[in-house]
């Protein structure tokens, strides 16, 4: 079993020593272990909550809506965020490995998705009500800055403010694969950094480990294995490390960017929140005013972590993470799926919507680059992986919890099945009232 409020100690000096910290972890735990096999069929076990048996329903969840904020209070939010006191962090280090269509900031329905590609779409027998040629010329990660660059100017137009000035007050942390992180960055340089500072965007790209095996009770690092995301739990990690994050100067050279900078930064926040690129709900309308006014109230009286919780589609119940009430910790924790030893869905009634904030978000990265995080593990083609969690960060912080008036099931695009309802939602961007123009005078791209 791993109990994630109680992680085991972790090198994060530097990749290289994350590396060796894996390599400790699996020796430790897996001593009794000969093949990988064997892990594989233990995996469950292994990973599973310590407390799984005596969890109850959560408890003292913060509902948001006009009862418990007030126009004070989205005003305040508003404020925050126009005055550039939000870090607004872009995970697109996801590989889109259960859509197989590459990286999901490159995709690209109307150039991408011709000939084999459309056709084995449409083998899935799914319905679709636009048709990729229908779309403007528009990847997802364009989409995404582009919608976020929109709602920005609105809100600073609707509150009597400089428009430009509020994009440029915007810290921006991008967080990129290997694969895409040259297309990325050429990306931000021709759309001219979405009307952002360049000086205040950072980037970070995410690494990729080999596979561990084991030879007779001996766990090494298998080099010529596949290289694997840690999961997101170690893109936290590695934002905390030293020299990972980096900015652009003009001709696009990557300037490092130090820990300690990266910290006076954070030092001057009021929150971090964080963006999934996949979030389809986030193309039509990618501010959460009232997220983010929960969460400052919510900091103010001492949270560092904020977690927003949804229903579960009782129809077409997913798996994902799972909030509950742990009576040995004393309070509510979201536990990820592959913690929960194969718990049904449908048994799970309020997920983590991967929107998570950090009031006051020094303390959140300081802590990581401390404690680190639980090493959840998992076998993939013959080789061993771990794969922690941010949202573990519940554990080791004071964390609270927010649901809406009106529970709403994720919207999300993370397999074949909800091509149909991204395709629909870049449809809808498309169509908006003088978006196209605004965005070709804003970026200088042909949309």
């Amino acid at each position: 079993m791993l109990d994630p409020a109680a992680p085991r100690p972790l090198d994060l000096t530097s990749l290289d020593s994350y590396l060796s910290s894996c390599l400790a972890l699996a020796q430790e735990r897996l001593a009794g272990f000969s093949s990988l096999e064997e892990v594989a069929r233990a995996e469950a076990d292994l990973n599973c909550y310590p407390r799984l048996e005596i969890l109850g329903d959560p408890r003292d969840i913060f509902v948001a809506d006009e009862r418990s904020l007030s126009a004070g209070d989205i005003a305040l939010a508003a404020e925050s965020l126009l005055s550039g006191r939000v870090l607004l962090e872009h995970a697109c280090a996801g590989e889109a490995t259960r859509l197989g269509l590459g990286a999901k900031y490159l995709l690209n329905p109307r150039r991408d998705f011709v000939g084999p590609v459309w056709e084995r779409l449409r083998a899935e027998g799914l319905a679709y009500e636009v048709r990729p040629e229908q779309l403007r010329p528009l990847g997802l990660g364009q989409r995404h800055m582009l919608q976020l660059a929109w709602d920005l100017w609105r809100l600073a137009e609707e509150m009597g403010r400089d428009p430009a000035t509020a994009l440029a007050n915007q810290h921006l942390l991008v967080i990129v694969n290997q694969a895409s992180a040259e297309a990325v960055l050429a990306d931000f340089r021709q759309a001219n950094f979405y009307g952002f500072n360049r000086a205040q965007t950072m980037f970070m790209v995410q690494a990729a480990f080999p596979g561990l095996t084991v030879d007779e009770g001996r766990w090494r690092v298998d080099h010529a294995s596949p290289v694997r995301l840690h999961n997101h739990g170690q893109m936290l990690m590695q934002t905390a490390m030293e020299g990972q994050l980096f900015r652009l100067n003009p001709r696009g050279r990557r300037l490092p960017l130090p820990w300690s900078d990266f910290a006076g930064v954070l030092e001057g926040l009021d929150d971090k929140v964080s963006f999934n690129i996949e979030d389809l709900d986030y193309l039509a309308q990618s501010l959460d005013l009232t997220g983010l006014a929960a969460a400052l109230k919510l900091g103010a009286k001492g949270a560092r972590m904020v977690m927003e919780v949804v229903g579960n589609n009782p129809l077409a119940p997913i798996k994902g993470g799972a909030c509950s009430f742990d009576p040995v910790l004393g309070r509510n924790v979201i536990i990820e799926s592959f913690q929960l030893r194969g718990l049904a869905p449908k048994d799970i009634a309020f997920l983590n919507k991967n929107v998570n904030h950090y009031p006051r978000p020094l303390t959140a990265l300081t802590t990581a680059r401390e404690r680190g995080l639980s090493m959840p593990l998992c076998v993939k083609d013959g080789r061993l992986y771990f794969q922690p969690v941010q949202g573990d960060l519940n554990f080791l912080l004071p964390t609270a919890f927010l649901r809406r008036g009106k529970l709403k099931p994720i919207r999300a695009w993370k397999a074949l099945v909800d091509t149909p309802a991204a395709l629909a939602a870049m449809a809808r961007q498309d169509s908006r009232p003088g978006f196209l123009t605004w965005a070709a005078s804003l970026t200088g791209l042909q949309v």
